[in-house]
C-alpha cells in the first residue's frame, strides 16, 4: 500500500510543558517545584536563567491559543503544573491554579483543538521532594491523589491523558547524572525513582478511567534506536545494555515483561523495590503509547559499566549535538509494533533546536528545522504504509521556551519568542507546518 497523504483521523499537534512556558512561578497560590529550586541553584543552568517568567503563558494563553488556531492544530499537548494546583503536593486544591487549566481547556475546545493533558512533566512539588521525592514510595500515593483531583476537574472535557512524561529522564538524568532536578547522583535513588514513576503511571491509569470512563490514557517515553559504535563484541554489549536502560526498562514492565536484566545499572537493585502486585499495576493496559523521538543513540564500551553514547562520524547534528536521522523514527515505530503491539502509537514529541535569528525583514527562516520535520513526517507516512497504528504527531515545540539545563540558549519552537518583550513571531516552519496540516500531505 502506498500512502502519500495522512488519513483524516490522523491528528496533527504541537506540544509544550508547564515549567518551560507558563511563568507565574509564585502567583495565585502556586507552590515551589523542584525545577523552581534547581533553576535558582548556582551553576545548574547553562546561561544562568530560570523559568520564573519563561513565555509568560499563564498571562498570554489566549494569544497562544490564537496562534494554535492560525496554525491549524487539531490537538495541543500541554502539561499541568502539579504545585500550581496542589501547592504542597497534596491536600486542598488551589482553586485559582486549577482555574487556569479550566480556562485553557475551554479556550482550546472553543477553537476545535483537542487537549492532550500530561499530568507529570518533571515539576514535582518541592514539598514532596523535601520528604524524599520519587525514590520514596509515598510519592506514588501523592501522585494518585493529584491524578484524582485533575480527573475530577477536567475529565468532563479532556479525553486524552498522558500520565508521565519521559520517566527515564526524571529517574536517571535527575537522580543519577544530576543534570536535571533534583540534581542527585545515586544509582539507588535512580532505580527506585524509575520503579515508582512506573507504578504511579499504572495506578493513575486506573484512576483516570474510573473518574472519566471514556478517557484515552497513555504514557510518553523518550525512545531511541540504539546502534553499536563498531562491530566489536564490547560495543555490541554496550548497545544491548544502553537499549536496556533507555528503552526496555520502561517498555518491558509496561508490557507485562518485568524489568530487563541486560542493563548498565544493578538489575537486582531495581527488583528490590518491587512489591507484590506492582508489576501487575504497572502493566495496566494503555490506550496508546506516546513516543518522544529526537535522535538515535550510538553506544561504545566505556571504562565502567555505564555505557557511553556517542554520535556516528560525519553525522548531521542539531544545536543540541543530536544526530539528525529520520529513518530512526520508522525503525522505532516498527520495533514497537513488532515487539510490543500497543493499540495505538502517537509521536508525542519530535523537533530540533537551531540558533534561530530574526532577519532584518522580520522573518525567521529556519530551513533546517523544516527539513528535519519534513524528514520525520515522511517516516510517519512510511509507518502508515506498513500498517503501523500511528494515530498522531506532535511537534516539539509550539514556542521557543526554557530548555531545562540549557536555559534559553536552545530554540525548538515553531514560534520565535523574544524573552525580553514576549513578542511572538511565527517562523518559516510555522507556515510550512500549517500548509502540511491543511493539505494532510508533505510538500
Amino acid at each position: 500500500m502506498t500512502v502519500d497523504r495522512f488519513p483524516d483521523g490522523f491528528l496533527f499537534g504541537a506540544a509544550t510543558s508547564a515549567y518551560q512556558i507558563e511563568g507565574a512561578c509564585n502567583e495565585a497560590g502556586k507552590g515551589e517545584s523542584i525545577w523552581d529550586r534547581f533553576a535558582h541553584t548556582a551553576d545548574k543552568i547553562e546561561d544562568g536563567t530560570n523559568g520564573d517568567i519563561a513565555c509568560d503563558h499563564v498571562h498570554r494563553f489566549q494569544e497562544d491559543v490564537d496562534w494554535m488556531a492560525q496554525l491549524g492544530l487539531q490537538a495541543y499537548r500541554f502539561s499541568i503544573s502539579w504545585p500550581r494546583v496542589l501547592p504542597t503536593g497534596s491536600g486542598v486544591m488551589n482553586l485559582a491554579g486549577a482555574a487556569f487549566y479550566d480556562r485553557l481547556v475551554d479556550a482550546l475546545l472553543e477553537r476545535g483543538i483537542q487537549p492532550f493533558a500530561t499530568l507529570y512533566h518533571w515539576d514535582l512539588p518541592q514539598a514532596i521532594q523535601d520528604k524524599g521525592g520519587w525514590p520514596r514510595r509515598d510519592t506514588v500515593d501523592r501522585f494518585c491523589e493529584y491524578t484524582q483531583c485533575m480527573a475530577r476537574a477536567l475529565g468532563d472535557r479532556v479525553q486524552h491523558w498522558i500520565t508521565i512524561n519521559e520517566p527515564h529522564i526524571s529517574a536517571f538524568v535527575g537522580h543519577l547524572d544530576g543534570r536535571h532536578a533534583p540534581g542527585h547522583r545515586s544509582e539507588e535513588e535512580a532505580v527506585s525513582a524509575a520503579h515508582h514513576l512506573l507504578l504511579a503511571h499504572g495506578r493513575a491509569t486506573t484512576i483516570l478511567r474510573q473518574e472519566a470512563p471514556d478517557a484515552q490514557v497513555g504514557i510518553a517515553l523518550n525512545l531511541y534506536p540504539v546502534y553499536p559504535a563498531t562491530d566489536s563484541d564490547a560495543d555490541r554489549l554496550a548497545a544491548t545494555q544502553l537499549d536496556g536502560l533507555v528503552n526496555r526498562t520502561f517498555l518491558d514492565p509496561i508490557s507485562s515483561r518485568g524489568y530487563p536484566q541486560s542493563v548498565p545499572y544493578n538489575a537486582d537493585l531495581i527488583a528490590s523495590f518491587v512489591r507484590d502486585g506492582d508489576l501487575r499495576e504497572i502493566s495496566t493496559p494503555v490506550s496508546f503509547l506516546g513516543v518522544n523521538y529526537y535522535a538515535p543513540q550510538v553506544a561504545h564500551a566505556g571504562p565502567t559499566s555505564a555505557n557511553l553514547a556517542t554520535v556516528r562520524p560525519n553525522a548531521q547534528v542539531t544545536q543540541m549535538g543530536w544526530e539528525v536521522y529520520p529513518p530512526g523514527l520508522y525503525e522505532l515505530l516498527d520495533r514497537l509494533e513488532r515487539e510490543y503491539a500497543f493499540p495505538q502509537l502517537v509521536v508525542t514529541e519530535n523537533g530540533a533546536a537551531y540558533p534561530d535569528r530574526i532577519a532584518a525583514d522580520g522573518r525567521v527562516r529556519d530551513v533546517e528545522r523544516i527539513a528535519y520535520l519534513k524528514g520525520h513526517l515522511a517516516q510517519c507516512l512510511r509507518a502508515l504504509e506498513h500498517g503501523i497504528p500511528l494515530a498522531g504527531y506532535f511537534v516539539w515545540s509550539l514556542l521557543d521556551n526554557f530548555e531545562w539545563s540549557y536555559g534559553f540558549s536552545r530554540r525548538f519552537g515553531l514560534i520565535h519568542v523574544d524573552f525580553e518583550t514576549q513578542i511572538r513571531t511565527p517562523k518559516a516552519s510555522f507556515d510550512w507546518y500549517r500548509n502540511t496540516i491543511g493539505r494532510r500531505a508533505i510538500d
